[in-house]
């Protein structure tokens, strides 16, 4: 006998990609003849056609065939694909006459993997053509098809698949493109798409966009949808990205309408199994759901919200949420919208505990807590010492000149100067007589620290500390995917002086050519150069010069070669000198422009 399928009850079939979706009745098929024309139409495309006369004709006369077969041509996987790569070039006719045939059967279209993606590449190409004259049509068609959704809007959110449709009316009937998250989808709910794709979806079309106040007004009416079934937008896996979506949109346009959802949000969940002991609101920060409503409700809550918040429901509870493994993430985005005064009690509160909370792995909180002081400009000189307490290198004084490698580590100085395997103990830093041990690696959360520290008003014990590290661990944090960015800071913070700049960077000679052969490495010289006077570049320049020919055959070092002129400054340096001043003087010109 076979053996029962995993997770016990009856096994299903897999879903083919494409096939039809339960319980919304069999797919249209396209009869022979039209999937025969549809399928030379998509070859032709992927043949590539030119722009122009010829284009243009390609495109109408296939989305005229395409009217007659409206949805079995956006149900069908290769239809799907077809009419998403034509409808960014529909006229505004042309795109109300597809809408047509497919609104009477809006959910079955939404609801289908293939004719979601349709559906949404129309109203994506809407807004755009809604300013011309003949877009009268078309906007009613989506005002039609807003209401259809708006009156079925738990079955539409829910669905894994309308779920994006319903995420991009929000949007379009708002004028705002959102990027985040929400905006995307979960892990899990599809294949995910390549990188160069998701790049291009993100570039595509303007941030914000003007649309009719008709859009407006509907998009009000989503409000009480929303309120009406609070509950399962804030707790279901899949509808709550809906709800996250209408909190961002509405914050960027409707800012009242944003504020009046957000307490119908916070008013639910502050009802629920009250207790005398703390806030009912703890319990879902706990939950990966509700946590991330609550995260975009922090994000788009006023100031004023925020202090009621915390007053009511986070005061007294900040290390508990700390070091929980989901709440902590709410916890950082309390931290980065607080405002100067709020921020001040949240580290008074969480600071002492901030060892702790590093122990447990949860080092994102610590950053959030540097970035908020970065921004806000206050409490930097307390974020320091707090750190360097966690990190036990606060006292002795000596010990401060080793903050950046623990911190780039994200080790306290007890495991960073720990001996290694067959090792004696070494003695404490202020008394050894060898060098201290190698920067070994370094993590992505302790370069955001040393990052935000570089931006701090005084920067000077992270600068002293950076300029004592031997050349080999410069080298090393150049090199590291994540410690290159600490260069980025270095270089660019404006609260850097020249002088301890220069001295950090002076650790790096004489391992140029290192840096050169290396990804990240190149990149960190390549910043530097830019940012460099003539007889630094000429340094530089002199070091990689005596290694051309290893450059070249290099992959990364031949950039190099190229971008500072290597064989022009072998070979004629007078013309090399004259065109570096030349780009130098360019650069200062337009650093003057910028500021002015």
């Amino acid at each position: 006998m076979a053996d029962p399928p995993r997770g016990g009850g009856v096994g299903r079939k897999r879903r083919r990609p494409g096939s039809d979706p339960p319980g919304l009745g069999a797919r249209p098929r396209l009869d022979p003849d039209a999937a025969g024309y549809f399928r030379r139409a998509a070859e032709s495309l992927r043949a590539g056609l030119g722009p122009g006369s010829e284009r243009g004709l390609f495109v109408t006369n296939v989305l005229e065939e395409a009217v007659g077969s409206a949805l079995p041509l956006a149900l069908d996987p290769s239809g799907s694909l077809l009419l998403q790569a034509l409808l960014p070039e529909a006229s505004p006719a042309q795109l109300a006459q597809l809408l047509c045939p497919l609104l009477p059967s809006l959910r079955q279209a939404a609801c289908h993997p293939c004719g979601a993606h349709v559906l949404e590449a129309a109203l994506l190409r809407a807004p755009r053509l809604l300013g011309e004259e003949d877009a009268g049509t078309l906007e009613e068609l989506v005002l039609q098809l807003g209401r259809a959704v708006r009156e079925e809007l738990g079955a539409f959110s829910r669905d894994p698949h309308a779920s994006f449709v319903v995420r991009t009316l929000l949007q379009v009937l708002g004028g705002v493109r959102v990027g985040s998250d929400a905006a995307r989808g979960l892990s899990g709910t599809g294949p995910p798409a390549p990188r160069k794709k998701r790049a291009e979806a993100e570039s595509e079309g303007p941030a914000e966009f003007e649309v009719p106040d008709s859009f407006l007004a509907l998009l009000r009416e989503f409000i009480a949808a929303f309120q009406e079934n609070i509950a399962e937008f804030i707790t279901h896996r899949v509808a709550s990205l809906c709800l996250q979506v209408a909190l961002e949109v509405l914050h960027r346009k409707l800012p009242e309408a944003c504020t009046e959802l957000c307490s119908s949000v916070i008013g639910y969940l502050s009802s629920r199994n009250p207790s005398a002991g703390c806030s009912p609101l703890l319990v879902f920060l706990k939950d990966p759901v509700c946590s991330r409503v609550l995260d975009k409700v922090l994000e788009v809550s006023e100031p004023r919200a925020l202090r009621a918040l915390y007053r009511q429901h986070f005061r007294g509870q900040l290390r508990v949420l700390a070091g929980h493994g989901v709440a902590n993430f709410t916890l950082q985005r309390l931290i980065g919208a607080a405002s100067p005064k709020l921020l001040g009690k949240v580290l008074a509160e969480l600071g002492p505990g901030l060892e702790e909370v590093l122990a447990q792995g949860h080092a994102g909180v610590a950053t959030a807590l540097l970035g908020a002081c970065r921004r806000c400009g206050a409490s930097q000189q307390e974020a320091l010492q707090l750190l360097m307490e966690a990190f036990h290198c606060w006292e002795p004084p000596v010990r401060r000149a080793a903050c950046a490698p623990l911190f780039a580590s994200l080790l306290p100085y007890e495991v960073y100067y720990a001996p290694g395997e067959g090792q004696e103990v070494q003695p404490p830093l202020e008394e050894q007589p060898d060098p201290p041990p190698a920067l070994a690696a370094v993590s992505l959360h302790g370069s955001l620290l040393l990052q935000h520290l570089l931006h701090f008003a005084d920067p000077s014990p992270v600068l002293r500390s950076l300029a004592a590290l031997p050349p080999h661990d410069l080298v090393t944090l150049a090199c590291s995917p994540a410690g290159s960015h600490v260069y980025d800071a270095l270089l660019a913070s404006p609260s850097v002086p020249r002088k301890p700049r220069r001295k950090v960077l002076r650790g790096l000679q004489g391992h140029f050519v290192s840096l050169a052969c290396n990804k990240h490495g190149s990149r960190v010289l390549d910043a530097i150069w830019s940012r460099a006077t003539l007889p630094a570049k000429r340094q530089i320049a002199q070091e990689l010069a005596e290694q051309e020919q290893q450059l070249r055959n290099d992959p990364f070092g031949h950039h190099l070669v190229r971008n500072f002129a290597l064989t022009h400054f072998l070979n004629r340096r007078r013309d090399w000198d004259r065109h570096q001043e030349a780009e130098t003087k360019c650069r200062e010109l337009f650093a003057e422009i910028l500021e002015d």
